[in-house]
Formats: C-alpha cells, structure tokens, sequence
C-alpha cells in the first residue's frame, strides 16, 4: 500500500510539472521533479518527520477509509495525523493534560509488579513465609458487603509481599485503612523477631545513652548557669515493656506513649497523610501526625479487635495474678474446631472475645503507681508524710476487663448497643458467615467462618460520638493580683530627701559612738 501512495504521488507531481511549463525539455522536467521532492524530503520537523512522509502518511488514510468528503475533511486527517506520529513535549497542536491521579498512581505502584530475579526459583523458605492469604479474607468480607475491592486489596497484598521479603518477621497482617484528606493510610500490624526486637532495644538504648551524654556535657561547660525554677512536673507515665501492650512493634511508626494515648482521647482531628505534620490543638498534643496515627491505632485495636470464642485459651499453668489486672498471655487452642454459626451471631454475644488488652485511662494496659516508683521513691517521701498528715486519700488502682472478655459485657453507648451481629446470607445459611461491626468506632469489622476469622478497620479514625464534637476551651486567664502596699513600687525620693537621710544616718552613728565612748568610761572608773 505505501508503494502504492508513492507512485501516484509521483504521477500527480509530473502532471503538475508538465502543467506549468509550456513546452520543456524531458531533461527540465526530470531534474524539477528531483529538486522538488529533494526539498520535500529534506524539509523536516523536530520530531524528525518531513513533508514527503506526512503526505504519504495522509493519502494512506484517506484510500484505507474512503470518505465521501475526501477534500473537506482532509485537513482534520492532517491534524490527527500529526497528532498521532508527533511527541507530546513537542505537540503544538493539542494543549497537553496534566497527568491524572491515576496515572501517577499506576506509576508509583509499578514496582510492585516487578518479578524479582528468583522468581522461578521456590525454596521452602518462600513457600513458609508469613505473608497472609489476603485475598481469601478479601472473599469472606466481600459477602458481608466489607472490603477495598480485588483490585485495590490485591496490590496491598503485593506491598505487603515485599515488606515481608525486605524483613524477618513471624506474623503479618493488614490492619486497615484510614482515610486522610490528602493521602489515606494502609495499616500492616506485624510482629518482630527476637533478633530484630534485640536490636532495636539496643539502639533506642544507645540513643538515650547518647542524650544523657550530651545533657551532662552540656552541663559542665555552662560556668554561670541561669537560676533554675524549683516547680516539679507530674510524674510521667512510664511506658511498657517491648511487644506488650498497646505500643505493639510497627514498621515505620514509633512506638506508642501513655500521654499520647490519654492526649488522643481529649482531642478528634482529621488525618492528613503527612506522618510529619505538626498538631494545633488544645489540649496540645505530645506528638505530630505520626504519634496521633500510632495512638488512634492502639485504641481502635484494645476495642474492636475480637475472634470466636474458644479460639484463643489461658495457659493452665499460668495463675491468675488480680493485682495485676488478670491473665495477660493466651495461646492457641488446638482443640478449637470453629464456632457455630448461631453461636456468632447470638444477641447476647457470647461467641465473641477481645483478644487484646483494654487500654487504661493512665495510657497504659496494666495500672502504674507513681507512689511505687523506685526511681523517686527518696523524693516522694516528704510529700507522702504531707498528704498523710493532712489526711489525703489513697490513689485508686485503675482496672479494666480482663483478656478473652465477651464483648456482651462492653458497656452500652447512650442506649445503643456497642456490637451489631449479622449473617452475610440469610439464602444459603449454609455457605454463609458470620461478621460483626462495633458501633462505637464505625468502620471496624470482624468475620468468622469455621476456623477461619480476620478484623479489618476502614475508617476515618473517628470514634462514634451522640452530639456533635464541640474542642475543649482554654482555661480562663488568671484575675490580676490587687494592688497593695506590699506589691506596689515605691518612688524614687528627691535630692532634698536623700540629704536630710544621710544627714540622720550621720547624726544618728556619732550618737551611737559617743553613747560607747561612755560606757568604756565608765567601765574604767569601776576598775
């Protein structure tokens, strides 16, 4: 077809030529034709394309397609063929759209679906990695009407598969979404090995060594240190213990404080997706973005966090410590065969149990005693003899509900019940599966099916609030102090007034020496 479109170029041009000139030699008219198509070859644009290609390229269009309107039409068949062979940089011809959101997602979550280099090869190792089947639990919550969609979840399982590759962890999970303004936030809760676990104890210990470090040689070379104020903070609330509590290990964030905890709770934000974003708020928070992320996290997780009842069980040997807050270690029950379906799915809801710890109003899973701390025991003494003299009352332990409590027992919100429990088919029973939703954070679902259960939470962050959030207001300032004799600034006293005074002070110590000259007079006329 192209050789086709040459030749009859070709002839249309030496008819033109003949045309033009009366009566030319056959060598004129073959040396015009060469010099003309010599110049439609060379004629060419940035993008590399000339005349010559461009004409060949329109008439091919126009024999492929035969319109009826050839000659009307040819002009857009030119425009869309040099919007077609042009580069985009180069385009004059089109106003170039700015890359959508989907687009740059696309790129950004290209890697992901790049095979690594020992694709072809499975070890044992790969085949028992910790990677969880998430699709499958994407299935189970799909019938429930629950879930991000296939597409959505099978990419977060393909980011899940290289944090799983780039660490050694035991277990694995996704936790959820939570959607920000900017950017949403995906969840993998994961927990560490023992090497990992040791080595990051030792540089967060290192770290603090090296602080302590600074601030004692920041304090040797001050020479005049400045006045410091004798006010004594509160006691801070001492964090847990690594892989207890509510500061479960994480990948990128950090570990979770009591203060940021009890701060969270005062305070309701919307997410940005700025892990680094700075938090305007009063109370103020001790944290940025990240911190409040990590604390909303650990609370959405001490609530909602449930499985069927009998699948987790107390180590018998194990004794129950009260003083403690209960049992805070279970293991997997091998005699659990799957919960039944009407027990999932109970009104009382008995079938289910919070399988992690009830965070404390102090921040913390077990109560702490500022009295007990060793570390200020010598400094607490004074104050303890003072408060029992003035007769002050002992400080309350906080408690809370055991672990593999029925979350029957959780307390009501305003009349509503916390817990609603459904089937996903009420066609086939048979097939289907049991889930729940927490009605005190929406968002927050759970699924059961035999021996199979996951949670996932997809949410804003919030919890579920009767009125309308109203922040809390500063403090009222402070009344002036009233004015006073005591408080109230003297004149400075004139010249006049500075004389007389030196003057009576002069008076005044010549009396006094010559009342003592007497005396040792006096004295000597005794002896």
């Amino acid at each position: 077809m192209t050789s086709a479109v040459y030749n009859s170029t070709n002839s249309a041009d030496q008819n033109n030529f003949r045309n033009q000139s009366s009566s030319p030699a056959n060598g004129d008219i073959e040396k015009q034709f060469v010099d003309a198509k010599a110049y439609i070859l060379a004629s060419t644009t940035k993008d590399g394309i000339n005349l010559y290609d461009h004409l060949a390229h329109c008439l091919t269009r126009l024999l492929n397609e035969q319109p009826r309107n050839s000659t009307e039409i040819f002009e857009d068949i030119s425009k869309d063929v040099k919007r077609e062979t042009s580069r985009p940089q180069h385009d004059t011809l089109r106003d170039r759209d700015a890359p959508d959101s989907e687009h740059s997602l696309a790129e950004e979550q290209k890697p992901l679906f790049e095979k690594p280099d020992n694709a072809d090869q499975l070890d044992d190792e790969a085949l028992q990695s910790p990677l969880p089947n998430l699709l499958e639990y994407a299935y189970y919550f799909e019938q429930s009407g629950i879930g991000l969609g296939r597409e959505e979840t099978y990419r977060i399982w393909l980011a899940l598969k290289q944090l799983v590759d780039k660490h050694q962890f035991e277990k694995v999970r996704f936790w959820g979404k939570i959607f920000g303004i900017q950017k949403n936030y995906y969840i993998a809760e994961v927990k560490f090995g023992d090497d990992e676990m040791a080595d990051e104890e030792e540089e967060e210990q290192k770290d603090s060594e090296d602080g302590k470090e600074i601030e004692e040689e920041e304090q040797e070379q001050e020479e005049d240190p400045l006045p410091k104020s004798t006010f004594k903070t509160p006691q801070e609330v001492p964090k847990e213990e690594r892989g207890t509590g509510a500061g479960m290990p994480w990948t990128k964030l950090p570990q979770v404080t009591p203060a940021q905890i009890s701060q969270a709770r005062n305070i309701k934000l919307f997410l940005t997706g700025d892990l680094n974003r700075e938090i305007t708020s009063y109370p103020s928070y001790p944290g940025v973005e990240k911190h409040y992320l990590r604390a909303q996290i650990a609370r959405i997780s001490a609530t909602t966090h449930v499985s069927p009842a009998g699948r987790f069980k107390f180590n018998d040997e194990e004794e129950e410590a009260e003083e403690e807050g209960g049992r805070d270690n279970y293991q997997d029950n091998e005699e659990f065969k799957g919960a039944a379906l009407s027990e999932l799915i109970d009104e009382e809801f008995n079938g289910w149990v919070h399988h992690v710890q009830h965070i404390l109003p102090q921040g913390r899973t077990k109560w702490w005693n500022p009295k007990q701390d060793s570390e200020k025991e010598e400094e607490n003494e004074e104050e303890e003899e003072e408060m029992k003299a003035e007769g002050a009352e002992e400080i309350e332990p906080e408690s809370g509900p055991p672990l593999l409590t029925p979350v029957g027992a959780d307390a009501e919100i305003e009349g509503t019940r916390p817990w609603t429990a459904k089937i996903s088919s009420l066609l086939i029973p048979q097939y289907a599966c049991a889930f729940v939703r927490s009605n005190l954070w929406p968002g927050a679902y759970a699924f059961a099916r035999g021996m199979i259960w996951e949670n996932l939470y997809v949410g804003w962050g919030h919890k579920y609030a009767m009125t309308d959030y109203g922040p809390q207001l500063p403090p009222e300032p402070a009344a002036e102090y009233a004015d006073g004799p005591d408080i109230g600034e003297t004149e400075d006293p004139s010249p006049e007034e500075e004389a007389r005074a030196r003057a009576s002070q002069e008076e005044a110590a010549e009396e006094g020496e010559e009342e003592h000259e007497e005396e040792l007079e006096g004295d000597e006329d005794d002896d």
